[in-house]
């Protein structure tokens, strides 16, 4: 799952990292908007991202 995340636009492996870890501790994402709950994810990035992801 990592690698597909790193894939996108502005999220590195670092970042990727976050989210992986941040599932692990809260669970599922419930929509993409949770993302910006992930430390390194604010709004111009979520807005990016929005069109790219799914849950």
């Amino acid at each position: 799952m990592q690698r597909s995340l790193d894939t996108l636009p502005k999220v590195g492996p670092v970042l990727a990292q976050r989210i992986v870890d941040w599932r692990k501790e809260h669970g599922p994402f419930k929509s993409v908007e949770e993302l910006d709950a992930v430390d390194g994810v604010g709004p111009k990035m979520l807005e990016t991202l929005l069109s790219l992801v799914t849950v």
